[in-house]
């Protein structure tokens, strides 16, 4: 089974979760996001973190290893 790559996983993101930003980095196992969503407004971090996990589906399961996530409604400051 190949490594999912930074590019999937932002496709998967966008197409289950409104996105004004969107970035994905990462080698194939660990990866890192920045997620600006109007979905995130009044949600907690756990929230805003299971919308993501949803938008992912099984492959959060199966095949992504890692996935740190800095989660932000529009206007919220990305922290330094």
């Amino acid at each position: 089974m190949a490594l999912p790559t930074p590019e999937q996983l932002r496709a998967l993101i966008a197409a289950g979760l409104e996105c004004t930003q969107l970035d994905v980095q990462g080698d194939g196992q660990h990866f890192f996001a920045t997620i600006v969503s109007p979905a995130f407004a009044g949600q907690s971090r756990l929230a805003r973190h299971r919308l993501v996990y949803a938008a992912l589906g099984e492959r959060m399961r199966a095949e992504i290893h890692a996935l740190s996530m800095r989660t932000l409604a529009p206007g919220e400051p990305l922290p330094d």
